[in-house]
């Protein structure tokens, strides 16, 4: 299972490349998987500045429709909107082309408990 080393991760499966105070997010190969075919990403917080653990967006798949969670308080500066046209990228480049947001990070100390890759691995039992 594809889990890179150089990024960060959370309990909810989600995904996160740190640069200065801008996180580029998304979910993980893990994630996708159990999701199965993705048909459908929803995002509508651009611009809105979304708490840890909020909402910011869904992610729909053949059968399902689950709840994105923000790893961190800051503000939705971006959308992938590559992704209103082809969302099979979710599936097909997760870490990649089927990124989903990316924030201003407002609390950097709350990148202390994001899980390292080490750590995610054995939260999902890789």
């Amino acid at each position: 299972m594809n889990i890179p080393a150089e990024l960060k991760y959370t309990k909810d499966h989600e995904w996160l490349k740190i640069e200065g105070d801008i996180a580029t997010i998304g979910i993980t190969h893990f994630a996708q998987s159990e999701l199965g075919d993705i048909v459908y990403v929803d995002v509508d917080t651009v611009g809105d500045t979304v708490d840890r653990d909020e909402v910011f967006g869904s992610v729909e798949a053949v059968k399902t429709v689950s709840d994105l969670f923000m790893p961190l308080t800051g503000e939705v500066t971006a959308f992938n909107e590559g992704l209103e046209d082809e969302p099979e990228k979710v599936n097909s480049d997760p870490y990649g082309e089927g990124w989903m947001i990316e924030i201003s990070i407002a609390e950097v100390s709350q990148l202390n408990d994001l899980l390292s890759a080490e750590d995610y691995k054995e939260l999902i039992g890789a």
